[in-house]
């Protein structure tokens, strides 16, 4: 098992990419603390875990809040017994460009996608250097990586993940902690499948993927396990690709594209 003996909190664990991450976390060994803001939807997370044998706690947290951050780390090491991964997945997006959105559309997408990483690590490191060390995983996207058309905001967020993840990993490799992103392409979550019900949408996205299709959550959820790992111990301040070839079909994308995307 990967993460034998490992104690991971994972955000947005309810559905999509942090419900297969939590499952395939568990799965491998690691007791999970599945934290979403839908408190009913982390409990069917870890209903799903436990009915596998594996060990869950579920956690109500709004991780734009500092107080439910901490909340959310002191629950999971009073329960757990500590904290080796924290995987900063939530992420919420609004789509429009800077006319038609609002300043309340940034803070609520900066909060739910910055704030959360920057609160996670600032709870999360002082448990992990207790441990010796740890592996942070912050969920980016590509959009991080070049300005989406239809996205701005969530396009400004996903980059400034990408750079908090660097420099939170200079700050705390010396320690043993390690940093690190992944940037998906259109992965078959929840709000995607909404956006893409419109078929003429679904064949742009799908084109645009060398691979012709969509991910899956459980493609994300094993790069975020073996960042989680000791398999990646080397590996730190890094954003991973996971795009079924998006970037490489296209090396700017989508750009000024209004396709609704993508975690």
């Amino acid at each position: 098992m990967l993460l034998k003996d490992r104690i991971a909190i994972v955000t947005g664990a309810g559905s999509g990419i942090g419900a297969a991450s939590a499952i395939r976390f568990a799965a491998e060994g690691a007791s999970v603390l599945v934290a979403d803001i839908r408190g009913h939807k982390a409990e069917e997370t870890v209903a799903e875990i436990t009915a596998l044998g594996g060990h869950a706690e579920p956690f109500a947290a709004n991780v734009a809040e500092e107080a439910d951050v901490s909340a959310m780390v002191e629950h999971c090491v009073s329960h757990f017994g500590g904290l080796n991964v924290l995987f900063n997945n939530a992420g919420t997006i609004r789509l429009g460009n800077a006319e038609t959105l609002s300043t309340e559309d940034w803070d609520l997408v900066m909060g739910v996608n910055v704030r959360s990483v920057f609160l996670g690590a600032k709870y999360a490191v002082p448990h992990m250097r207790k441990a010796g060390g740890g592996s942070i995983i912050n969920t980016a996207s590509i959009s991080g990586l070049h300005g989406d058309g239809n996205g701005v905001i969530y396009a400004a967020s996903k980059g400034a993940v990408i750079n908090l993840t660097r420099a939170l990993s200079t700050d705390y490799a010396p320690e043993g902690i390690r940093v690190n992103a992944i940037c998906p392409g259109s992965i078959e979550t929840p709000p995607v499948i909404r956006m893409n019900q419109d078929p003429e949408v679904l064949t742009r996205n799908l084109q645009a993927h060398a691979l012709g299709r969509l991910g899956k959550p459980e493609e994300i959820a094993n790069t975020a396990v073996w960042l989680a790992s000791d398999e990646s111990s080397f590996v730190t301040g890094e954003s991973i690709v996971v795009d079924g070839g998006l970037r490489a079909k296209s090396p700017l994308g989508n750009l000024g594209d209004p396709l609704p995307r993508r975690d």
